[in-house]
């Protein structure tokens, strides 16, 4: 007689270790001279683990520690709140600290160096560890939950598709419906605009449902489309468990919350971010969420006191964190509607909610003072307060794309030190984590503390639904698993038992920690995260040391008193790195951004042709417009009366260029951040009838980010010309190239009222020239400094 599972345990594995199942043999079917005189067997459905959970995984993005009010916070997240009442905090759960990585390890159960995705896919590099490419080696949870029947959708940002194939020439290999996803509704890449989203559905662009002044914003489109599936999910089959991956691009920049949300934070960061620390550390320590005796760590040197500010400057950034708040908030809002959504059905109960706020720390890329354009500081340049106060009451709405200063990141992870992409602290790596689960987890509205991290995701859900190892998936023998489950700590008698995961290294972009047994030995490395260039010595780098098993926040660095600790955990992390392809430490951000630094479809290219219904082609995935010469042709016909609209274009209110007409002219108009612009406007108007429209951009320099020169042409004839004084050194935005309309966010604001300002007349085909710039391979480039200013 088999042994009778007791209560808590849960179902015996599945032994289906290789995907996807043989084709059925029809054991039972009986063939004779005709159907009169045979017995069919038909194909049984295919059948999750008995009792298998509705999953919803839901994963925010850029939330420091000590932001939401479920973990001491002042930004109100009840629906954090109540799932945590009826579930369990987790206060030692780890991310990568960053984006990509995170989300490719959460998805995979393995490191993110072992799935290639070492830093994000728009610095990958032809390394293992850092390519971009998760191979087929690796399959995610989603696919093993979907040979084991269960529906699955993912909703939101996929930063996890490499850079070079994020067009719909693809290939798709790495694209959600490729990965074990039945569905997919959301954006490609690091972020996007939330009130002009580069949205697809499948692999399909798709145009934009909505317009900002009409309640439109992404999250809530997000929340509007993932509730409409779930449900039509159990309408049509209600016992089949339903995956749910929701991982919006909130709280990344830009912060945008809804226009009706707007406002609902006034006055509440007033005090700063030294005095909100303080605050927020207290409240932890009464809240339980974490240990009493946690230090508060100290504010770095390089980071300035909010005190050292003017009152306007105060008062300028008091508004950057107030805005964020309200993005949050709502963030948390939608969510609750899913939660909603289930309960409403009768399925809340047997839903295992995963609420990880947070794919890494709180984002430092703001720089010192906050921004009104992200893009501008990703490409390494830093705003002034005097050029940006003035639009105080700008921030958020459509057309900015803001982030808030350093020092907020700072206090957005309390009681930490350091921030996102600083992967030796836990500033950049710690964030509050919920699971809920109605039906299984009795120990309600209490907090865990075993160490873990995202890898240990995907375990714990093969183990609660009852699914193995597998060891093949689609004829692909696969890397074993990294992580380890978590389900032990849900019971209530495994509240204070010792944590299953001993070990565990991060790294990013030099930055290094190894964590073993209660111990972690970290460095910090060389550059700062609010400044994506240049690189420093490794040679330079100090390590430090903490006993974590008693020093929750790292507050007091051993390394001096401990140096035999230190040498082992040391030696340690390089031995992880050898396993887990770390190696080579590179430190590089803004350096590896050039799109010709990887393969691509149009690498080599001089010449390139493009037809109407080219559009939403990505940055990543197009061909490179920014300092390099080239020509555009544009062979049109003007109908009688004239015609206006978008010839084509490349990005959008972050930086981008337009060639249009308007008013009867041609127009070339460069966005440099929405900082500075130029634009060149034809000396005569264009013709009615065929016409062929050029324009010549010469590039001056070979600095990137240096001056041009564009000249303007009607049939021949020079008809304008113009200077380019500074160019995008990297990416003009995260938005894409269009052919006869804009089809995201606005490149110039003297269409903004029309978009996507679609050309009225008929394009027949638009040429691209490429001359210098584009002859070095992607290897040579990888050897050249980039020369700043």
């Amino acid at each position: 007689m088999p042994k009778s599972k007791k209560k808590d345990e849960f179902p015996q594995r599945v032994g289906r270790n290789v995907y996807p199942q043989p084709e059925y043999r029809f054991p039972d079917v009986k063939i004779g001279l005709t159907y009169e005189d045979s017995a069919a067997d038909f194909p049984k459905p295919q059948q999750a683990p008995e009792g298998a959970p509705n999953i919803l995984l839901v994963l925010l993005d850029d939330v420091g520690f000590g932001w939401p009010s479920a973990f001491g916070g002042l930004v109100r997240m009840p629906t954090a709140e109540r799932l945590a009442d009826n579930g369990l905090k987790y206060n030692q759960f780890h991310t990568t600290a960053l984006c990509s990585p995170t989300r490719a390890a959460l998805l995979t159960g393995r490191n993110h160096h072992t799935v290639h995705s070492g830093v994000i896919g728009e610095l990958a590099t032809g390394f293992p560890g850092y390519d971009g490419i998760i191979p087929k080696s690796c399959a995610t949870v989603a696919e093993l939950l979907k040979q084991n029947a269960y529906a699955t959708g993912w909703w939101g940002k996929n930063h996890n598709v490499p850079d070079n194939q994020t067009s719909e020439a693809g290939p798709f290999d790495n694209w959600p419906t490729n990965m074990g996803f039945d569905y997919f509704y959301g954006f490609i890449g690091g972020e996007t605009d939330q009130f002009y989203p580069s949205l697809f559905r499948g692999t399909r662009a798709v145009p934009i449902p909505g317009k900002p002044e009409d309640g439109y914003q992404l999250t809530r489109d997000l929340a509007n489309d993932c509730i409409d599936w779930m449900r039509r999910q159990k309408a049509i089959a209600p016992d089949r468990p339903l995956f749910a991956y929701f991982s919006t691009g909130a709280a990344h920049a830009p912060h945008h919350p809804p226009l009706d949300w707007r406002g609902r934070n006034k006055g509440r960061f007033d005090m700063g971010w030294d005095k909100y620390r303080e605050e927020i550390w207290k409240r932890q320590l009464e809240m339980g969420v974490i240990p009493k005796g946690t230090k508060l760590t100290p504010r770095p040197e390089e980071i300035p006191a909010w005190d050292e500010h003017t009152e306007e400057q105060k008062r300028f950034m008091a508004r950057q964190a107030e805005n964020y708040a309200d993005f949050l908030e709502h963030t948390d809002y939608e969510v609750g509607r899913l939660v909603d959504a289930l309960e409403e059905m009768g399925e809340l109960e047997n839903t295992l909610v995963i609420y990880i706020i947070g794919d890494n720390g709180s984002s430092a890329e703001g720089t010192l003072t906050g921004c009104m354009n992200e893009i501008m500081s990703l490409n390494g340049f830093q705003p002034t307060f005097e050029e940006m106060m003035d639009r105080i009451d700008e921030i958020g709405l459509p057309g900015t794309s803001p982030h808030y200063a350093v020092g907020w990141a700072w206090a957005g992870d309390t009681p930490f030190q350091w921030t996102k992409q600083v992967a030796s602290h836990f500033g950049g790596t710690r964030n509050g984590t919920i699971i809920s689960w109605p039906k299984r987890i009795k120990d309600k509205g209490k907090v865990r503390s075993q160490f873990h991290h995202c890898i240990d995701v995907m375990p714990t859900i093969l183990e609660v639904v009852g699914i193995a190892e597998p060891t093949t998936v689609n004829g692909v023998a696969q890397k074993p698993i990294e992580g380890v489950s978590m389900a032990y700590s849900f019971a209530k008698e495994n509240a204070n038992a010792p944590s299953k995961r001993y070990t565990q290294y991060f790294e990013m972009f030099g930055n290094r920690a190894l964590y073993h047994d209660g111990w972690i030995a970290c460095c910090r490395h060389g550059r700062l995260p609010w400044f994506n260039v240049g690189s420093a010595d490794f040679a330079d780098d100090t390590w430090e040391l903490y006993h974590v098993a008693e020093d929750f926040s790292e507050g007091e660095d051993l390394a001096a008193k401990y140096p035999e600790k230190l040498r082992e955990l040391q030696d340690l992390f390089f031995a992880e790195a050898a396993r887990y392809n770390v190696l080579p430490l590179d430190d590089r951000f803004i350096e590896r951004a050039d799109v010709t630094l990887r393969p691509s479809f149009f690498y080599g290219r001089k010449h390139v042709t493009f037809y109407p219904g080219m559009v939403r082609l990505p940055e990543g995935s197009a061909p490179k417009t920014n300092n390099i010469t080239h020509t555009i042709t544009v062979d049109a016909e003007v109908p009688k009366g004239g015609a206006e609209g978008v010839l084509v274009c490349l990005g959008g209110d972050t930086g981008g260029w337009s060639l249009y007409m308007q008013d009867g002219k041609l127009v070339y108009h460069y966005n440099w951040f929405d900082m500075e612009r130029y634009e060149v406007i034809s000396t005569t108007p264009v013709p009615e009838g065929k016409v062929e429209l050029k324009c010549e951009f010469a590039n001056e320099t070979d600095v990137p980010g240096g001056p041009a020169t564009v000249r303007l042409f009607i049939d021949g004839q020079a008809v304008g010309e113009g200077k380019i004084e500074k160019q995008v050194r990297a990416r003009f935005s995260t938005e894409s190239l269009d052919v006869g309309v804009d089809a995201c966010s606005p490149v110039s604001k003297a269409y903004a009222d029309k978009r996507p300002f679609a050309f009225t007349g008929t394009i027949e085909k638009v040429q691209f020239e490429f001359g210098d710039g584009n002859e070095l391979s992607p290897e040579e480039k990888l050897d050249v400094k980039l020369k700043m200013d």
